[in-house]
């Protein structure tokens, strides 16, 4: 990693994905089915987030985990390109099966395995003490890693202290949304310069029906001069900082593998940001890689480098007019 220039680490959750589809109805117990389409890959938001950085020809880190097993091997070698720095679990690697709807959503089946055993100490000896300027530490997958959830909120401060500025992406908590799960997230969104969620996570952070009003609750429990980002799929996204509210479209198009979508738009979220982007170019940087990833079947056929246009300054240039 070049420590002259900003760069981005990812502390998140690594797995193996095997996306199938699609299905038109759940399938009568005890049958079988044969599906058109599969691929099976490293997944995780984490590792979503960083391969998409890959194929926009960008350095990025990620710290993350992999089981004591032949996936794990195989996981590991998937991140070529990547300086993925690896803690090996005493445990099988977690697993997850990803099924696509006709209709254009999807059901994960994930196994335990390795996420739970992820811990602190890692993290803490793997990222840089004092990187470059504009350096982003993006948080992710919160709710699959127990082992770092306890000491969020310090891992948070440490990475800001460290003189990254901290994105985060809590993702979806298996358990619900609660009191009690808010009131453990608010000491960590006072460390965050970018949270990027999408608009049912925005809704129920708030305990809030109205999304406006769920975005002007959110920013106030952000640090000073946060962006709030939420992702409302295919419509696009939503920015808030500083009380200027930005919308951003995105462009109408048949998926048929939706898994990774906020994943991609964070990648090309805050690879802009590394770039000195603001607010506005930084959305549509994201919504842009997005469709440029999720265009593609299987993501595999990718190159790295090879959707870096995405990110050229004369495409700021344009939104900025």
């Amino acid at each position: 990693m070049d420590r002259a220039h900003p760069h981005l680490s990812i502390v998140g959750d690594l797995g193996v994905d095997l996306v199938m589809g699609s299905i038109a109805e759940w399938p009568q117990v005890g049958t079988e089915l044969i599906l058109p389409r599969s691929e099976m890959r490293a997944g995780g938001s984490g590792a979503n987030t960083a391969l998409v950085m890959r194929h926009l020809g960008r350095p990025v880190q990620l710290i993350a985990a992999v089981g004591d097993d032949d996936f794990g091997r195989w996981l590991a070698a998937q991140l070529h390109g990547v300086q993925a720095d690896l803690q090996t679990c005493r445990s099988s690697t977690t697993l997850s099966v990803g099924l696509m709807h006709a209709c254009g959503e999807r059901n994960f089946f994930t196994t335990q395995g390795h996420l739970e055993l992820m811990d602190a100490a890692h993290v803490r000896a793997r990222w840089q003490a004092q990187p470059a300027p504009r350096s982003i530490a993006l948080f992710t997958g919160s709710f699959l890693l127990p082992g770092l959830r306890a000491q969020y909120a310090e891992l948070l401060r440490e990475a800001a202290q460290n003189g990254y500025q901290v994105a985060l992406d809590t993702g979806w908590p298996s358990q619900g949304w609660s009191e009690a799960l808010r009131a453990e997230l608010r000491p960590w969104l006072a460390h965050v310069d970018h949270l990027l969620i999408n608009e049912t996570e925005a809704l129920h952070l708030a305990a809030s029906t109205e999304l406006d009003a769920a975005m002007r609750h959110i920013a106030t429990l952000l640090k000073p001069g946060a962006s709030l980002v939420v992702k409302v799929g295919a419509k696009g996204a939503i920015g808030l900082s500083a009380g200027q509210r930005i919308e951003q479209g995105a462009v109408p198009a048949q998926v048929f593998d939706s898994i990774g979508a906020g994943d991609s738009f964070n990648a090309g979220y805050l690879a802009a940001r590394l770039q000195g982007a603001d607010l506005a170019q930084a959305l549509a940087s994201g919504c842009r890689v997005a469709q440029a990833v999720l265009a593609r079947f299987p993501r595999a056929t990718i190159a790295p480098g090879e959707l870096a246009a995405c990110l050229q300054p004369a495409a700021f240039n344009e939104v900025a007019a």
